[in-house]
């Protein structure tokens, strides 16, 4: 397995762990997992002016697919840093890779990928990227 390295995700959002994360296994429950990774998806969005746009032409993301794995049990207290980067770019959809790391341990706690679909919230179809989006999401990707 390649090593998984922070320094490889250029968008990062810092989350403090809440006790309440916790679940009745005393480490932080899988779906906490997801959440980070919609932060940091939501705060990437916001910096490309995704949201800003949805309202006036309702076309926007939609989350396709999700998927994590679990590479070491966080537990409270810890901050995490959530590392963002663009993968593969189609004509309606893209990858974002999402890394959750663990500042008390400096390791990687989880990894995983979301498909965005750029959506028609009017029409309920999806439709193409919008060339600006698509040049946004090219740089982004290196």
């Amino acid at each position: 397995m390649e090593r998984i390295d922070l320094s490889q995700y250029p968008h990062r959002v810092e989350i403090e762990l809440a006790w309440g994360d916790m679940d009745a296994f005393q480490h932080v429950n899988n779906t906490v997992y997801l959440r980070f990774f919609e932060t940091s998806r939501i705060a990437f969005f916001r910096e490309l002016g995704l949201l800003e746009n949805l309202a006036p032409s309702s076309i926007g993301p939609i989350l396709g697919k999700v998927s994590c794995t679990f590479t070491y049990p966080l537990t409270y207290p810890d901050r995490v840093s959530v590392g963002l980067k663009v993968g593969e770019i189609a004509e309606d959809r893209f990858v974002l890779h999402h890394l959750v790391w663990s500042q008390k341990h400096q390791t990687c706690a989880a990894f995983g990928e979301g498909r965005i679909v750029m959506f028609d919230y009017q029409t309920g179809k999806k439709v193409l990227i919008p060339e600006g989006l698509h040049t946004q999401l090219q740089a982004w990707r290196g």
